[in-house]
């Protein structure tokens, strides 16, 4: 198959987003009309200008990735902007051929006027279902705590997130700066969370080592790992994240942005496949890292030689590991299987 015969099938292929931000996956577009409603002022009122801008190409670690996020979350502190962007998401979700969708926030972010944060959680899940009727993509809400915040904070967002699950919340994870900011500070959370039937899933082994890695599953009962860049540096606990078929949630163009990695090319993802561990695809976000899922599939092709089976594979792997009830997965990785086999 040809380049441009791979990356056709590629956004054909049904695809599942594990790890995605909702302050990260703003259109341009979309930001300057919420900025002129609130009265805020943004770098630029051009929408190819402030693409531009917004996507981190700069950076000179994670730290300074994540300033990019303060112009975002301004623009996320009314229930009609967030469940304006939370819909858009799902729109452009079903463009890019994805079929499941977890959006991952951190609520609090968005109280900084009036809202508390079941009515954070609640507009973005009636933004998510706006998109799902009308698009036929199933998404769902994955709350954030940040590492910075005082654990008492992350408890409070744990319990109105085990509240939230009737509104579309199937997992709990803890996100922001890693260095110096070990998860187990917030193992509390993680276990209402986890009590109250929520998946776990924690940001580590990017600007951390390995170590936060092993917090996140033995403190902070993680089943599902975002980043785990560094996972490398410890062989004896990537035999047990693989024996454990706890899943890596891979993002490939947003850790070279970090300095996590030097290059595309030099992502451990191909050595973690090699070694069987289970492993998915994610973009981190659309707007700030440039890129959608189909292009993180196909960089992973020119840059690290996965065969289309290999891509496949990971694509599937996200459909069996996401947060929902099995019977639901089931159903899900069944339709992506036939799906595949048709485009076959």
């Amino acid at each position: 198959m040809s380049e441009e015969g791979l990356a056709g099938h590629l956004r054909r292929m049904p695809k599942a987003e594990l790890h995605v931000h909702l302050d990260g996956s703003l259109r341009p577009g979309t930001m300057i009309e919420l900025a002129a409603a609130a009265g805020i002022t943004l770098p630029t009122s051009d929408p190819v200008e402030l693409k531009k801008y917004m996507l981190v190409d700069d950076a000179r670690d994670l730290e300074a990735y994540l300033k990019r996020f303060d112009h975002t979350i301004a623009l996320l502190q009314t229930p009609e902007a967030i469940e304006r962007v939370a819909e858009e998401m799902v729109h452009d979700a079903a463009a890019d051929g994805l079929r499941y969708l977890e959006v991952r926030y951190c609520p609090e972010l968005s109280t900084g006027r009036d809202l508390d944060l079941d009515e954070v959680i609640a507009a973005e899940w009636r933004g998510l279902r706006r998109g799902m009727e009308a698009t036929g993509v199933v998404a769902r809400i994955i709350n954030c705590s940040l590492r910075h915040y005082d654990p008492e904070l992350s408890v409070e967002i744990a319990e109105h997130s085990v509240r939230m699950r009737p509104s579309g919340v199937v997992g709990f994870d803890l996100a922001g700066g890693e260095a110096g900011r070990p998860p187990e500070r917030h193992r509390e959370a993680f276990d209402i969370a986890a009590r109250g039937g929520l998946g776990i899933t924690v940001h580590a082994g990017e600007a951390a080592g390995w170590e936060s890695i092993s917090e996140a599953i033995h403190s902070c009962r993680a089943t599902r790992i975002g980043h785990g860049t560094r996972l490398h540096e410890n062989p004896d606990l990537l035999a047990y994240v693989r024996d454990r078929r706890i899943l890596i949630e891979t993002n490939l163009s947003s850790n070279v942005q970090t300095h996590a990695v030097p290059s595309a090319s030099a992502h451990p993802v191909r050595h973690y496949v090699d070694e069987g561990l289970a492993v998915t695809l994610c973009t981190d976000s659309w707007l700030m890292s440039g890129v959608v899922l189909s292009e993180e599939y196909q960089l992973a092709h020119t840059a690290l030689g996965f065969s289309r089976s290999e891509l496949e594979t990971m694509a599937l792997a996200a459909f069996e590991h996401a947060f929902l009830p099995w019977p639901e997965r089931r159903e899900l990785l069944a339709r992506a299987k036939a799906e595949l086999e048709a485009l076959a």
